[in-house]
């Protein structure tokens, strides 16, 4: 709202025009944007090409949540005014969507008085609101009258950003009304606030946690071995027992409000008699409490290792109920407990049958960790590998929806994961607060210009 980034992002996780109008692959370690001319800052001057270069040098020099998104950015040249050059070190599919870092004023953070506490107190920005006033504990924004956007008409005047320097210190002032909206990870939110005065909206939260099946093992080479175990896994059960219910089962790693993962269902499903089927079909026997195969006169009954972080009781309580849910359908499972070298060792070396994982996922529909080039799961598939290709230099938004829904069939098919939840993200505000609350966790106030009390 107030700082804006090149690139930002809709409700449902697409990459969107802001500061950018346009952009462009010219290789594959090389992106032209094209800058909006309409832009100013709020004391008047141009936006221009030397703000994001600066900006972009400043993220590389600071310690900054935002400098993961320049990490490989290596020079930035400007052919004019309103278009630049982004050179990487290496190709980054979908390397737009990490162009949501804000943009800064070079002149103001240049400027000799920057040291000014009276103007520090109120950095230039371009976005629909500006800083007026700040104070130790809250500053205030206001309508930003010159802002580019004339189409979006704010019915918010004024909004008051209190600072707090503890949680509950926040959760009390949202309790008794004096700030009108929140977002927590919290799975107890309603022990510190009640449940009185305030709505909530629950979404899928970026810690996605799942199976890697190490598609290279003995066992888990074989199809049928694979899909089996994910027929055999109740998640209703992992997320009630282990979590009381405070995550959200999950089937596909884009499955958490993305664009291009909505209406896919990449999961087989609970079916312990599909999953007794389809190893039968393929000649597996059950016999003494568990399943075998003889082959080349030699028989194996069918067991495996599941890694797991030993210092993470969570993931520890998530293997015990996958290792009993599985050993009762005659799969046996040793739950192997690594310290974090020796997990990170394994991970590296792939030397695992199977290992619960979870990931911060990014807003980049990106899926290379999970199906690129050595991959977690060891997993290998020309039509997969064509199709990575095909997304990573396409734009057209057709072909993405009809590239990724191929995508999340082979994932559900093959199985090479079993995604298996994701945390809960909420956002509570106050039930005075009128219009269209849609956020998401890159974004809380999409829609904030029709927003009233």
């Amino acid at each position: 709202m107030i700082y804006e980034p090149l690139v930002t992002l809709t409700a449902d996780y697409q990459a969107k025009p802001c500061l950018a109008t346009e952009w462009a692959k010219q290789s594959d370690n090389s992106y032209l944007i094209k800058l909006r001319e309409n832009a100013k800052w709020t004391e008047g001057q141009r936006f221009t090409a030397e703000d994001v270069r600066f900006t972009i040098d400043r993220l590389k020099e600071i310690s900054s949540i935002y400098s993961y998104n320049v990490q490989y950015v290596i020079g930035v040249d400007i052919v004019d005014d309103y278009t630049i050059k982004i050179n990487l070190d290496r190709e980054i599919p979908f390397y737009e969507y990490q162009l949501t870092f804000p943009i800064l004023s070079k002149d103001y953070y240049e400027n000799e008085d920057f040291v000014n506490t009276e103007k520090n107190s109120k950095p230039t920005s371009t976005g629909k609101y500006k800083i007026s006033e700040v104070e130790p504990s809250y500053y205030i924004l206001e309508k930003n009258e010159g802002w580019w956007n004339k189409q979006d008409n704010l019915t918010i005047e004024k909004i008051t950003v209190n600072l707090y320097s503890a949680i509950g210190e926040l959760y009390n002032s949202f309790k008794i009304g004096n700030i009108d909206l929140i977002s927590t990870t919290n799975d107890n939110l309603q022990e510190y606030i009640g449940s009185i005065g305030y709505s909530t909206k629950e979404l899928k939260g970026r810690e996605h946690t799942f199976l890697a099946l190490n598609t290279q093992n003995n066992f888990l080479a074989r199809q049928e071995v694979r899909k089996a175990i994910a027929y055999c896994l109740d998640k209703e059960n992992i997320v009630s027992s282990v979590f009381n219910s405070k995550c959200f089962t999950s089937s596909f790693p884009l499955d958490y409000g993305n664009w291009l993962g909505q209406g896919q269902e990449a999961s087989s499903g609970y079916n312990i008699e599909q999953g007794k089927q389809i190893l039968t079909d393929n000649g597996w026997t059950y016999r003494s409490g568990s399943w075998q195969k003889t082959e080349n006169y030699k028989t194996q009954r069918l067991a495996l290792n599941l890694l797991v972080k030993a210092n993470d009781s969570s993931k520890i309580a998530v293997a015990e109920n996958i290792k009993q849910q599985l050993e009762s359908q005659g799969i046996g499972i040793n739950i192997v407990q690594a310290s974090d070298a020796q997990y990170n060792n394994s991970m590296n070396s792939k030397n695992y049958d199977m290992v619960l994982a979870s990931m911060t996922l990014s807003p980049s529909p990106n899926l290379t960790t999970y199906l690129g080039e050595g991959n977690i799961a060891n997993y290998n598939n020309e039509e997969v590998s064509n199709i990575m290709n095909e997304v990573k230099n396409t734009t057209d938004d057709n072909i993405l929806k009809e590239k990724y829904t191929r995508l999340a069939e082979i994932y559900k098919t093959d199985v090479p994961y079993i995604s298996l939840y994701n945390n809960k993200y909420l956002v509570a505000y106050n039930s005075g607060l009128v219009g269209e609350i849609n956020p998401n966790w890159f974004y809380l106030y999409y829609g904030i210009e029709g927003w009233y009390k």
